[in-house]
């Protein structure tokens, strides 16, 4: 007798496991939803950067699915010197079998303070029409659960699997990531072959801005307001700094990336402190600026070009003295070989379960994700939220997540994770 009987082709077979692995997601997402209203609730503001005890409540989320979390204590003295009260990182490690690539999935937990005008408690985790509220809902605690339940749904498949996931869940984005990210990586802890970063659903990103912060300390001699002349009035040379520097901003308008998704470089004076009182000469004022710097753009000329022009303009107020400190420096990320494998099946998938096209591009925001490609590890950006950082209102008020964005981003990592891993 002839046979008969159809056998599945290996598409049909990988649909069938896409379509198992979609399936879990959505069995499993009120739990999903759970854990990050868990997450919201316990405050990560940064600063005072006091984040081990989310550390310790993420760790014990984990535990209750079986996901034992490596638990790294930052020294409390590097903290302090950073200007942070603690971190604890967590690496969970899921190791499969042999031949094929560790993929880390990295999320932070630090965030800015919540500030004023919510109408939901920033701490609350509420859930209304489908959004889901709170400090760090959107950026980036939503992908601690993006990854970890992608995680799990790969698991459940229980087909056979090479290589290896771990989850890096760290807290000093907002500072720069050297006590995150680098200090995984600079001491060993860590070294994947490839890695996804948090970031939104509507777009694969494959490479960002640096960023460059300074503090500039303007120096003159306080005085009587009644005898100015006796003193050195330090906010006007601060004025013809602050002139300066945004003269220089007027011509970074006329520089173009080349890199779709990022415009051109530009320049932020974000907080301004000095004088004493209304009738007293200032001695001294405090400026702190943000440089963004465009991939193409080379930090040390960057920064050499701004301290030039800081003390070309002190020099014109006689008597003024100027102090610049470098505060933070994050390089551009730009693209590396290897980071298709990432950005092909990550693009597919969205723009499956999306609906729409989904670009490979790069965006004006500076990441950890910078540490992992500096040394070679081929990286890019995706996790759970909007289009736009403004329409999530991340560092704003109300900041929230869609839930059915999360939903979806966690299927997809769950297929692009099976892709790689096969």
């Amino acid at each position: 007798m002839t046979d008969t009987s159809v056998v599945p082709s290996s598409d049909e077979t990988r649909e069938a496991l896409y379509a198992a692995l979609d399936r879990w997601v959505d069995a499993h997402f009120d739990e999903q939803t759970r854990m990050l209203q868990a997450l919201v609730r316990v405050p990560t503001d940064t600063p005072p950067g006091n984040n081990a005890p989310h550390a310790e409540r993420t760790a014990q989320l984990l535990a209750d699915f079986g996901m034992k979390a490596e638990m790294v204590a930052i020294p409390p003295e590097v903290c302090k010197a950073h200007g942070l009260q603690s971190i604890t990182n967590l690496i969970v490690r899921r190791p499969y079998g042999a031949g094929g690539p560790v993929i880390a999935l990295n999320a932070h937990g630090d965030v800015v303070p919540p500030g004023e005008g919510w109408t939901h408690d920033p701490y609350g985790g509420e859930i209304e029409d489908g959004k889901l509220y709170g400090r760090a809902a959107a950026v980036s605690k939503c992908d601690f659960t993006t990854y970890t339940f992608a995680v799990r749904a790969l698991e459940s498949l229980g087909a056979p699997l090479k290589g290896g996931v771990e989850l890096h869940f760290t807290y000093d984005e907002e500072f720069g990531g050297e006590l995150g990210p680098g200090w995984l990586l600079e001491h060993g802890l860590t070294r994947p072959d490839l890695e996804i970063a948090a970031g939104f659903s509507y777009q694969v990103v494959n490479a960002h801005n640096g960023c460059l912060q300074l503090e500039v300390t303007v120096h003159g001699v306080m005085a009587h307001a009644a005898i100015a002349h006796s003193g050195v009035d330090a906010l006007q040379g601060a004025v013809a700094i602050l002139n300066a520097l945004y003269a220089l901003n007027a011509l970074y308008r006329k520089v173009q990336s080349q890199v779709a998704g990022i415009d051109h470089p530009y320049l932020n004076v974000g907080l301004i402190e000095g004088g004493t009182n209304t009738n007293v000469v200032p001695g001294k004022v405090v400026l702190k600026l943000d440089r963004r710097m465009i991939p193409e753009e080379d930090p040390a000329a960057v920064e050499a070009e701004l301290r030039r022009a800081i003390e070309q303009a002190a020099a014109t107020i006689p008597g003024i003295t100027v102090d610049v400190r470098r505060m933070l420096l994050a390089r551009a990320l730009k693209p590396i070989p290897g980071f298709e494998r990432l950005a092909t099946p990550l693009q597919r998938h969205a723009q499956t379960l999306f609906g729409e096209p989904i670009p490979v591009i790069g965006t004006p925001l500076y990441t950890d994700v910078r540490l992992y490609a500096e040394r070679g590890i081929p990286a890019v950006i995706y996790g759970a939220g909007p289009r736009t950082v403004r329409e999530s209102n991340a560092k704003r008020a109300d900041e929230h997540i869609v839930l059915e964005d999360l939903r979806r981003a966690t299927q997809v990592v769950a297929r692009t994770l099976f892709d790689l891993l096969r």
